[in-house]
C-alpha cells in the first residue's frame, strides 16, 4: 500500500477513494449526555436580567487575541456563530469553568466530570450519572471535534448551538446533571469567585457587565470548540505514506473499513469519521441520523422508554431509534458503546453489524434487531473472519490521538 496522490498545494494523500473524497470536498467547500431532557426555560440572551447580573467593577480591558486555529491537515474551518468569535482569552475563561465544580449546585460535578480528556471528553460509564446521582439515560458524547458537530447531543435533531447546549447541563431537572437552580445563582456564584472578574472583564471587554450566563455560555462553547482531534497515528500515516506508523493490519483493516462488504465509511466517513458535520462556508451540512437495529423490542421497531432517539423530540414513529452516528476518532478509549453503553468493546459492535443488528433473546428488550422496520439500509449484516475482525480493531485503534488525549491546553487548569 505505498501508491500516493500528489495535490497540488498539499501533502501527499493516500489514493483510498471515500474516506479522502469526502475529506477533500471538505478542504475545497452534547443534556452532555444527550439524554431525552426537558430542555429550561430560554435565558435573556444579552446577558441576564439587571437584578442578577453582577457588575465586576474591573477597569476596562484591552481586546483579546484572536484565536488562531491549528487545525490538521484535510480539517476545514469550523463554522462559528457571529456573535462569538473565537479569542484566547474566552478559551481559556471557558477552560477554567469546563473543570470548575463550584457550576453544579452543591460544588461536587464539573462538565469534565463527564467528559474527562484521557477518555476523550468521556466518562467511561455506560450512562452518565448527574451530580445528586441520578443515571441518565444515555452515556455522555465524545466532544473530540465537537466544533464541528451539525448537532449537539444523541438524538436533538433542533439542537444546533453549542452556546445553547452548554445550560441544558447547568439547569435541565429531567435528568440532573450540575443541578443548578437559576441564571442568578449562577452569575452571584461567579462574580463572587475573584479570579472570575478580571477573566471575564478581559474575554468580554465591552461588556459593561461581563459576569452574565450568557457570556458563560460563550465562554465554554469556545473552548470545547477548540478541542480538535487529528493526529492519531492513521493520519500520521494518511498524510505521509510512511508505512512504520501503523501496523499492516491496521492499513487492511481501513481497506476494510472503505468497502462495500463492510458499509463502515457510509456512516462514519470524512475527516470527523461520522457524517454529522458542519464547518464553514459549507454548502449542504450533514445531519443523519441512523436505526442500527440495536432493539426490536415489540417486532415493530421498538426502542426502550424513554430512549426512542430522534423519534422522542420529533414524536414521528419513523425517527424510533435514530440516533447520531459517534466520531470515530479515539473509539478505542470511549467504550462502552452505543447511546446506552449496552455493548462492552468494539470486537461486540462488529459483532452486532455483521448480525444486522441485535437480538435479545430474553427480559424486557427482548426482540430481533436485525428485523427492525426502522433500520437503516446500510446495515445489512455481513460475513466477517477472525483475520478481517483483527484488521478492522487495528484500524480503529490507529484513530487514538494520544496527543489530543494529553494536550496541557485542554487539561484541568486546578491541577
Amino acid at each position: 500500500m505505498s501508491a500516493l496522490q500528489a495535490l497540488p498545494g498539499s501533502v501527499p494523500l493516500r489514493a483510498t477513494v471515500p474516506f479522502l473524497s469526502l475529506l477533500l470536498s471538505c478542504v475545497s467547500a452534547v443534556g452532555c449526555a444527550g439524554s431525552p431532557i426537558n430542555e429550561p426555560p430560554a435565558v435573556d440572551p444579552a446577558g441576564g436580567s439587571s437584578d442578577s447580573s453582577v457588575r465586576s467593577g474591573a477597569k476596562p480591558a484591552p481586546e483579546s487575541a484572536a484565536y488562531e486555529w491549528q487545525l490538521p491537515p484535510g480539517f476545514p474551518p469550523p463554522a462559528l456563530p457571529e456573535d462569538n468569535p473565537m479569542t484566547l482569552a474566552k478559551v481559556e475563561l471557558g477552560r477554567r469553568l469546563f473543570y470548575d465544580t463550584r457550576l453544579s449546585d452543591n460544588g461536587s460535578y464539573a462538565c469534565a466530570t463527564c467528559h474527562e480528556q484521557a477518555l476523550a471528553f468521556t466518562d467511561g460509564k455506560a450512562r452518565a450519572v448527574g451530580s445528586t446521582g441520578q443515571m441518565h439515560a444515555r452515556g455522555a458524547m465524545s466532544l473530540a471535534n465537537v466544533a464541528y458537530a451539525a448537532t449537539l447531543t444523541w438524538g436533538h435533531p433542533y439542537l444546533t448551538s453549542l452556546e445553547r447546549q452548554a445550560q441544558l447541563p447547568m439547569f435541565g431537572d429531567s435528568p440532573i446533571e450540575l443541578g443548578l437552580r437559576s441564571q442568578g445563582e449562577l452569575e452571584e456564584r461567579l462574580a463572587a469567585i475573584p479570579e472570575y472578574s478580571e477573566s471575564f472583564a478581559v474575554a468580554f471587554p465591552g461588556d459593561e457587565v461581563p459576569i452574565n450566563l450568557a457570556n458563560a455560555d460563550r465562554a465554554i462553547a469556545s473552548f470545547e470548540r477548540s478541542l480538535i482531534s487529528g493526529n492519531a497515528p492513521f493520519d500520521r500515516w494518511l498524510m505521509t505514506g510512511d508505512d512504520s506508523v501503523i501496523s499492516d493490519a491496521a492499513q487492511r483493516g481501513f481497506t476494510l473499513f472503505n468497502s462495500e462488504k463492510f458499509e463502515c465509511y457510509h456512516c462514519h466517513g470524512g475527516f470527523a469519521f461520522t457524517d454529522h458535520v458542519i464547518f464553514a462556508d459549507e454548502a449542504f451540512p450533514q445531519v443523519l441520523f441512523h436505526n442500527t437495529g440495536l432493539y426490536n423490542i415489540d417486532g415493530r421497531g421498538g426502542f426502550p422508554v424513554p430512549n426512542t432517539g430522534v423519534q422522542s423530540v420529533s414524536e414521528n414513529p419513523a425517527d424510533m431509534g435514530r440516533f447520531k452516528a459517534p466520531t470515530l476518532r479515539n473509539i478505542a478509549v470511549t467504550a462502552p458503546y452505543m447511546h446506552d453503553g449496552s455493548i462492552a468493546t468494539l470486537s461486540e459492535v462488529l459483532d452486532h453489524y455483521a448480525a444486522g443488528g441485535r437480538t435479545i433473546s430474553a427480559g424486557p428488550n427482548a426482540g430481533i434487531g436485525s428485523q427492525s422496520p426502522f433500520k437503516s439500509n446500510f446495515v445489512r449484516g455481513f460475513r466477517m473472519t477472525e483475520d478481517e475482525r483483527s484488521d478492522l480493531l487495528a484500524f480503529l485503534e490507529s484513530l487514538t490521538d494520544r496527543e489530543f488525549l494529553e494536550n496541557p491546553a485542554h487539561a484541568d487548569p486546578f491541577r
